[in-house]
Order: structure tokens, then C-alpha cells, then sequence
């Protein structure tokens, strides 16, 4: 090599060299709308792990090579990557992130952006859900959404019980739920891990446009779709166990002897003689718990996506175990999205939703509470024929009510079959045409069915006080019944869209018309086994009504049930803004019925509500902290369509009397109930007026708002003994606050990032008119009347006991029944000197004073950790079990040791003594208070560097522990605080099934 080519190499090297070293470049990084320093923001080289955060006046400094690229990014802004040369100064303005701060969010029949909108919707991401171990998606936004109340059950694959800004009918609380645009009564068929996003609606302007449906708010679903340009496959797997807590404290063997004892000496009655046949000493809820219930979450979606076709499939597997042994839930579900475009203009996409419940024969824990622990489960004895079976509880002592909790639990469950089908789906086309307008037409399709087969066996039962063996609840005949139901929604709808942005003005306009249709048919029958035959198998196979030969055609018996509905309706809504400054949303919408009478079938609801965007005034430009400020409010009417019947007008038949022609016996038929020409559907008058903010660059959010819901025609079934229909009567008023606070930021170095975030809603209900100010009773003490929050407490109050027979004499004289020392002392409550039904009173309201939810979330380098917590406060719960039973002799509450025996010895906890109702009316005695908070869900993981993984082509992996309901704090003595019903009769703890703890470990890879 010559020196002139060495020479040259050498600089060459030299330049390549020094082209490639480190270099510490600096700048500053600004907003572009205000020109202010940004703290916070993450600088990171891209394609690996170093990087750097903003100081306080947005200034930073980073080692960088030329040719590398810098990532900008900062919450509320566009990520900005500028590749690095020569420079060593380089300052960055980022511009805002209007999709961030105007986030698109599904509304009815379309989308909009939320800012807007003057409605009150909270978005919750579809990843709250996702990783939660929860059977229905709503149930994990329990504290989440202010407004939203979810009391949730521990039994497997029950819905919830959801309100959305308190109770406001007579006969329904559920919201109407939207899935991709098909109305559904419920969303279990949605599997979580399917979901993108879920917006709750709350306010008129928002339901309006759902009319006769939209009264108790709406939840609409939205599954997931492909993004373009990419083809992705995510698994995810979770396993855990479930375990009960909060168990009653119940009396055990010597204390339930002690205290039966005392009552049959109370009552003047002989001991219990058989003490030496019943030896045992059973915690029956541990007896007939599983511990450590398995469930077990299976999840894979697929997405893929090209400039024509989008198209994504999931398929999910569930396996659950309950509470009570010998309980199973298995559920299959499959989503398909698929989206074809055309051209530019047209474009078309299908969509299935496919669920398969096997489903269990659920039980109860309220036996388990009631049965005596003297008695052991299994009997054991020498005789080869006694031993092992099972034994019956007392005959004195709820024998003959109470049936052994094992033996149900590990017999007479397992003899059910229930399935459960489930089939969603939908078309559309799509077309845009003169720049500015969208034609849609969809077709949506909902077909569900169920059946199920049952077999009644005969269990022999050992007898301790007869030495025999007897059948199991006195069961002679084997018996099979059997039921299937299919239930068909078809609903169309035709839409016409307007959007356009002119100078300062925006519009969007959409105009509709819609029909949905339900059909409903179920039969059902059952036939007892042939004696001259022999009984039915204990068989699968041969649990049919038609089983031959053993079923005896003369016990066979079948019923069936049918309807069809339909509504047909016209809908229009316009967004207008102004310079996004000044916003109107205004809709209306006319249904028709096929339930109502002519003349009133059709009905009209509309809403107006109006916003100013006040951070946009030129007077609040220099409020740096302020990034968003907007005044809202809303009216309008909506409507409530239901009632217990499917057709409140045309009442049909009952079987009545029958007469006798000749031989021949002939069945008469009565009307049901009686028309009323004049029924309309609820009438539901809705107003609300908030604000909207987001201050220092968007890391604060706080939102308020004040409610008001006043329904009027209340629907109520009248009976006057005369005659009975249904009436236009009542009043109910619902109004208060909500409140939501959120606060994100993130360290500067980048490392350390943290949430903290919470929601507060006030809750006053009022009735204002029942039909003649009469009263609703529903169970044994909740009433509704005019005056009082709906389905309170009603009963009497409990000023102590009665201390001796000389406190009684100079007491109010009680006309309530037989009572002594050691008994009751209610109260006077209308001062006649007496106590009489008349001193009953409001002893309680299950409707809390507010709801709250807050959160923290915490993510340090790789590591996260999420906490969620959840309560009520100010509502009362109504204890019904644990109070004893004038039919037969129940377990006793440990609490039943502190009862009265003589003078002082107790003012709360009453005497031994079952002979009188006296002590059982209802009272305070039974009301506990609800108010509780918990840890609702506490989640840790790692999120792996995919970098590591890049050759297996992993996107994202993450590892996660979940625990769900980890501690309550709580006040009443049942399992659980959470107690849902009926909207007249709610707040009611039956002792029945707890809300366990859920442990689980999960698995998530995204390739």
C-alpha cells in the first residue's frame, strides 16, 4: 500500500471515529401552546434503556452518538423522535395531544369526542377488566365509576345488582346494557378479555337518544378491533383460589345446649331427651365449604389488520369452582370483529359472539347457619347397614326443616344438568357519499337458549331417635323434570350522518330509525317414576320426561310459556360547537310499543345541554396551571318500559272455577287483571350541572356534578279486592353530588411513575307520592311510602328490655303479644301510652349516603403495583337470619350467649323464649349498620423487557399477582356488607352466599 492510500485510510477512520463518539447534547423543552417550560418529560434514546427526565424548568442532558434518535414524550402531548447529527443544542416544542385531552368515546349510535359532548360519560379502559377475576365485566368496576353502584355476589356466574345514581322504579334497576350496538339485558356472554373499551352514561343528554330504555342509564360495550398495519396474538392465563371470610360467628355444640336448654326451661317444657344420640359438635359452614375453590382463566385474541380488512378472534375458557363443594362452572366463549373496506366510501363488517355456560346447581349457606352443631354429618355405628349414612338432624330440632347441608351438598347437587347458549350477532354497511355524509345500516341478531334436566333421588337417611332408616324429605318417588326456554332479539336500525367543520362552527348531526323485536318460548314438564316399574336410574341418561319405561304417564305434567314485543322508533341528535368554546347537544327520540294501547303506544323523549369551554376564553390564557375548564348542564325526559308482565294491557287469562256438563269437567278462565287504556310507559325527568377540569399539564383531573331524576307515572299493579290493573301513579326523586379526583406524574428520572386517583357520589332518595299515599310492602319489613327513601325498613324500635315484671307495669301496655321480664321494650313512637302496629316506623334505609372508590398505582422501573379500594357508607343492612323460627328450633348466633337471664344481666340480647312472636317482629334488633370499605383489588407484577425476547418476537410479557376483596372493613355479622334485591326490597341479608377472597397468579404475553 502506497503512503498516499494509507494516509487517507487513516483519516478516514479517524473521521468515522469521531462522527460515532458520545456527545452530551442539552436543550429545553416547551409546550407549543404556551410556550412554558415542561417538567417531567421523558427523553430516551430510542431502541434502548437510557434516558433522562426534564427538570422543574424543563431543561435536561443526555449523552448521545450522531445518527441515534431521541424520544420526546409527555402526558397530554405528541411524542416527538428527532434523530441526532452535529448539533449539542437541541430544543423541542411539543405540541398538544388533542386526542388525548379530547378522547373519542363511544356514545349511542356513534362517536364523539368527549370535549364535545355536555353529557356526564365516564370511559373505563378495557384493561381494568381484562386481568380481573371476575365471571360479568361490570363487576370489576365496582368503585371505579362515580354514579355506578355494583353490589356484587360470591355465587357462581351472578350477575350483579346495578344502579346508576340511586333507585327510581317500582320494578327495574338495571341499566340498559349496548354491545357493539346490540341491546342486551346483560353482558356475561362478553368475555373481559374482549373488551376495548366500556362508557357508562349517566345524564339526559346522554340517554335521551336511548328513549323508553335509557331511564336507569346505559353501560355500552365495545369489543376489541384490529389496528392497522398489525398482526397481533396475546395470550392470557390466570389460575387461583377462592376462600371465604368473614364467617358468622355461630353458637358450637356446648353453648347450642346451654342455650336450648335455658329456652325449654323458659317456656315451661321437658328437656331435650336424646343428648346421647347426638354427640356431635359441627361447624356446618366448614363442613360444606370448598376450600381453596379453583378458578382458572383461559384467554387468547388474534388481530390483524390490512389497508382493506380488519379482523379479530378471541376465544376464551373458564373453569370455576364455588363455595360450597361440588359446584362447577364452565364457560366457552369465542368474539369475532371483522371490517371490510371496499373503496374509501364503502365499507362493510360482520360480527359473532358465541358463549356456552355449563352451569351449577347452586346452594346456600343458610342452612348451614341454621342447622344444629350437635349433630355430626355422617353417621357411624357397627351395624354394617347404618354406617355411613347420613344422619338427620333432630325431629325437635329443625329435622324436619332443615335438611343435613352435606348430604344436599354432596348428593342431591349433583343430580342437575343446566346449559346455557348464547349467540351474538351483527352486519353492516357503511357509505360515505357528498364529503360529508354517512348512510349505516345494521342488522344485529341475538339468539340464547337454556335447558335443563333434574333428577329427584330417594336417600336414605338414618333416624337417631327411631334407629330407622327414612327417605330423605319423606321423598317416596323418584321424579325427573325437565325445561328448555329460547329467547330471540332482532333489532335494525338505519342511520343517517352530517358532519362538518366550517369557520368556527362544528356539526355533527345524526338521524335514525330503528325496530327491535323479542320472542320468548319455554316449556317445561316432569313425571314421577311407575311403582309396577321400579324407580328411575340414577343416570344421566335417563333424566328425560319421557323416560320409558319407568315414568308413570299418569303423574306426567308439562306447562309452557311464550311472548313477542316489539318497538319501532325515529331518533335525532345534533353536536354543535362554537369556536370549541360554546357547545349544544340536543336529541330526540319517539317510540312505539306493541305492549301499550293504541292511543298511547307512541311516546316522546328528548334532552338539550349546553357547555362553555371557559379554558379557551382569552381571560383565563394566563392561568398557566389550567389546561381544560368546561361548565355543563342538561335536561330532558326519558322513559322507564318496565313492568312484571310482558303485556300490562292486554292482561290474558287465569284458570278459574270449572262446572260440570254431564261427565264432562269443564275449566273456566278469568281475565288476570283488568285493561287500562290510559297506561303509559314511566315518565323520567333528568337535569344535571357540573364542570370538567385538567390543570398542571394535565397531571390533575377533577370533575364535579349535582344530579337530579325525578320519576313521575310510576307503573304499579292496583288491587282493590274489586278489581285489579295497572296504574300511572307515584313520584320517586333522586338527586346529589359526584365527584371525581385524579392526579398522574412521573419522577424525573423517568423511573418512578404514580397515580393516585378517586370518586365520591352523594345519594338522596326520596318518594314523593305513592297511588293514595298507600304503602308498598315487599318481605317482612321493607315498606314504601310517600315521604320515606324507597323499600326502607319498617318495623319497631328497640329502646332495651323489660328488667323485671315492676318495669313492664310502668311501661306502655303492648298489644303486640305475650311478653315478660327479659323481653323487648319497644318504643312509644305516637305517644298514645301504648305499643300498637301503629308505633311500626322507619327503622333503617339500605339506599347509603354516598358511595366511593379511590386507587393508587405505582410503577417503579419494570415493577408495578395497583390497589383498589371500595365502600358505602350510611346505609343499614336487614339481618334475616339468626333471629330465630317459631316452625323449628335453628341454630343460635354466638351473640345469643349475652341474652338476658335475670335483672341487668343484659339490655340488647332478649330471653330464651320461642313460644311468643313477641321477640321476632321486626325491630332495630335486626338492623346492622352497612357501611364498610375494602380492598377491592390488589395487583404486582413485572413487565418484562421485550428487547430480551426479541427473537421469539414477544411485543410485551408481564407476570402478575391478583387479590381480590383482600380485607373489609365491616360492621354487620354476616359474611358480606353487600346485599343487592329488588328495587322495593333490597339491603337484605338472607345469610345466603359470601363474597370470597380471590388469589391468583397470572400470565400475559402479546407477540
Amino acid at each position: 500500500m502506497n503512503v498516499k492510500k494509507y494516509l487517507l485510510l487513516v483519516f478516514l477512520l479517524l473521521g468515522i471515529t469521531g462522527f460515532s463518539q458520545e456527545r452530551t447534547i442539552t436543550g429545553t423543552v416547551t409546550g407549543a401552546d404556551d410556550g412554558m417550560p415542561l417538567p417531567g418529560v421523558n427523553v430516551l434514546i430510542q431502541g434502548s434503556t437510557r434516558g433522562t427526565t426534564t427538570d422543574f424548568d424543563g431543561n435536561y442532558s443526555i449523552e448521545v452518538s450522531t445518527g441515534e434518535i431521541l424520544e420526546f414524550s409527555y402526558v397530554g402531548f405528541i411524542t416527538q423522535n428527532i434523530t441526532i447529527t452535529s448539533q449539542n443544542q437541541l430544543d423541542v416544542v411539543l405540541q398538544t395531544d388533542v386526542q388525548s385531552l379530547d378522547e373519542v368515546v363511544v356514545i349511542g349510535y356513534g362517536t364523539a369526542q368527549k370535549r364535545d359532548l355536555t353529557g356526564s360519560i365516564v370511559k373505563v379502559d378495557g384493561d381494568v377488566v381484562a386481568d380481573k377475576p371476575a365471571t360479568n365485566p361490570v363487576a370489576s368496576l365496582q368503585g371505579r365509576v362515580s354514579g355506578l353502584s355494583v353490589v356484587n355476589s360470591g355465587r357462581l356466574g351472578q350477575e350483579p345488582d346495578i344502579r346508576i345514581r340511586g333507585t327510581s322504579s317500582r320494578y327495574n334497576t338495571k341499566p340498559l346494557f349496548v354491545v357493539d350496538g346490540i341491546f342486551a339485558d346483560d353482558i356475561s356472554f362478553v368475555n373481559p378479555n374482549d373488551i376495548e373499551s366500556i362508557e357508562v352514561l349517566k345524564d339526559a343528554s346522554s340517554l335521551a337518544i336511548f328513549g323508553v330504555k335509557g331511564a336507569n342509564g346505559v353501560i355500552i360495550v365495545t369489543t376489541k378491533q384490529a389496528k392497522a398495519g398489525k398482526l397481533t396474538v396475546n395470550l392470557n392465563t390466570s389460575i387461583g383460589i377462592k376462600n371465604i371470610v368473614g364467617e358468622p360467628d355461630m353458637a358450637d355444640a356446648a353453648l347450642f345446649t346451654e342455650l336450648y336448654n335455658e329456652r325449654l326451661s323458659n317456656e315451661g317444657l321437658s328437656p331435650f331427651g336424646y343428648y346421647d344420640l347426638f354427640t356431635g359438635d359441627t361447624d356446618w359452614v366448614d363442613t360444606i365449604s370448598n376450600e381453596s375453590a379453583i378458578i382458572q382463566i383461559n384467554n387468547v385474541s388474534i388481530q390483524s389488520a390490512t389497508e382493506k380488512n380488519k379482523i379479530s378472534f378471541g376465544m376464551g375458557y373458564r373453569f370455576e369452582e364455588g363455595l360450597i363443594k361440588n359446584e362447577n362452572f364452565r364457560r366457552f366463549t369465542v368474539n369475532i370483529n371483522d371490517e371490510f373496506k371496499i373503496n374509501d366510501n364503502i365499507k362493510v363488517g360482520v360480527t359473532f359472539k358465541g358463549l356456552k355456560d355449563k352451569l351449577p346447581n347452586q346452594g346456600s349457606f343458610s342452612s348451614s347457619l341454621n342447622a344444629t352443631p350437635i349433630v355430626d354429618p355422617i353417621h357411624r355405628d357397627s351395624r354394617e347397614e347404618y354406617d355411613g349414612l347420613y344422619n338427620q338432624l333432630p325431629l325437635e330440632i329443625g329435622g324436619a326443616q332443615i335438611g343435613n347441608p352435606l348430604l344436599v351438598a354432596n348428593v342431591t347437587k349433583n343430580k342437575a344438568i343446566s346449559e346455557r347458549y348464547q349467540f351474538v350477532g351483527s352486519m353492516f354497511a357503511e357509505i360515505n357519499f357528498w364529503k360529508n355524509f354517512t348512510f349505516r345500516a345494521n342488522f344485529y341478531g341475538d339468539y340464547a337458549s337454556g335447558k335443563s334436566r333434574n333428577y329427584t333421588p330417594i336417600v336414605p337417611i338414618y333416624v337417631s331417635e327411631t334407629d330407622e332408616i327414612d327417605n330423605f324429605n319423606g321423598t317416596q318417588l323418584t321424579r325427573v323434570s325437565q325445561s328448555t326456554y329460547n329467547n330471540i332479539n332482532f333489532q335494525q336500525e338505519y342511520l343517517l350522518s352530517y358532519k362538518r367543520d366550517f369557520d368556527l362552527h362544528g356539526v355533527t348531526a345524526t338521524l335514525g330509525y330503528t325496530t327491535t323485536e323479542n320472542k320468548v318460548e319455554s316449556i317445561s314438564g316432569s313425571v314421577q317414576h311407575d311403582p309396577s316399574v321400579g324407580r328411575i336410574p340414577d343416570d344421566p341418561r335417563f333424566w328425560y320426561v319421557g323416560v320409558f319405561p319407568y315414568g308413570d304417564p299418569t303423574s306426567r305434567t308439562s306447562s309452557s310459556g311464550q311472548f313477542d314485543r316489539a318497538t319501532t322508533s325515529i331518533l335525532g341528535r345534533v353536536l354543535y360547537n362554537y369556536d370549541g368554546k360554546y357547545l349544544i347537544n340536543a336529541s330526540y327520540r319517539n317510540d312505539a310499543t306493541s305492549q301499550l294501547a293504541p292511543d298511547n303506544r307512541n311516546q316522546d323523549f328528548w334532552s338539550v345541554g349546553a357547555g362553555w369551554v371557559m379554558s379557551r376564553e382569552s381571560f383565563l390564557e394566563d392561568v398557566e396551571s389550567l389546561n381544560l375548564l368546561k361548565l355543563k348542564g342538561s335536561i330532558g325526559q326519558l322513559g322507564n318500559q318496565y313492568v312484571p308482565v310482558n303485556y300490562p294491557f292486554y292482561p290474558g287469562v287465569n284458570e278459574g272455577a270449572t262446572a260440570v256438563f254431564g261427565e264432562n269437567v269443564i275449566p273456566g278462565y278469568v281475565q288476570r287483571f283488568e285493561e287500562n287504556p290510559d297506561l303509559q310507559w314511566e315518565t323520567v325527568r333528568l337535569w344535571e350541572a357540573g364542570f370538567e377540569s385538567q390543570w398542571f399539564n394535565n397531571r390533575l383531573t377533577f370533575n364535579a356534578n349535582y344530579y337530579n331524576r325525578l320519576t313521575e307515572n310510576l307503573l304499579v299493579f292496583v288491587d282493590i279486592g274489586t278489581a285489579q290493573f295497572f296504574d300511572n301513579s307515584g313520584e320517586i326523586e333522586n338527586n346529589g353530588f359526584e365527584l371525581e379526583l385524579d392526579w398522574s406524574n412521573t419522577s424525573e428520572s423517568g423511573d418512578f411513575n404514580y397515580s393516585i386517583g378517586g370518586n365520591l357520589t352523594t345519594i338522596n332518595n326520596e318518594v314523593l307520592s305513592t297511588r293514595e299515599d298507600a304503602a308498598i310492602f315487599a318481605g317482612a319489613a321493607s315498606r314504601t311510602i310517600t315521604g320515606q327513601p324507597i323499600g326502607h325498613f319498617y318495623g319497631y324500635i328497640v329502646e332495651g328490655l323489660y328488667q323485671s315484671n315492676a318495669h313492664i307495669a310502668e311501661s306502655p301496655v303492648s298489644t303486640l303479644g305475650n311478653y315478660g321480664p327479659g323481653d323487648f321494650r319497644y318504643k312509644d313512637v305516637n305517644g298514645d301510652n301504648q305499643i300498637t302496629p301503629a308505633d311500626r316506623t322507619v327503622i333503617g334505609n339500605p339506599t347509603p349516603d354516598f358511595t366511593y372508590g379511590f386507587y393508587t398505582n405505582f410503577e417503579y422501573k419494570r415493577f408495578f403495583l395497583n390497589v383498589d379500594f371500595q365502600g358505602v357508607y350510611g346505609n343499614e343492612i336487614y339481618r334475616n337470619w339468626g333471629n330465630g323460627n317459631s316452625f323449628a328450633q335453628f341454630n343460635y348466633r354466638a351473640d345469643r350467649a349475652n341474652r338476658w337471664t335475670q335483672s341487668g344481666s343484659s339490655n340488647w340480647e332478649p330471653r330464651l323464649y320461642d313460644a311468643s312472636e313477641y321477640n321476632r317482629l321486626p325491630s332495630t334488633y335486626m338492623i346492622e349498620d352497612g357501611s364498610y370499605i375494602r380492598i377491592r383489588n390488589l395487583q404486582f407484577g413485572y413487565n418484562f423487557n421485550p428487547d430480551k425476547f426479541s427473537v421469539l418476537g414477544i411485543q410485551q410479557m408481564k407476570l402478575f399477582a391478583n387479590i381480590q376483596n383482600l380485607y373489609t372493613w365491616k360492621h354487620n355479622s354476616g359474611f358480606s356488607p353487600e346485599a343487592g334485591g329488588s328495587p322495593i326490597a333490597f339491603g337484605i341479608d338472607g345469610g345466603g352466599y359470601p363474597v370470597p377472597v380471590i388469589s391468583s397468579l397470572g400470565f400475559v404475553v402479546t407477540f
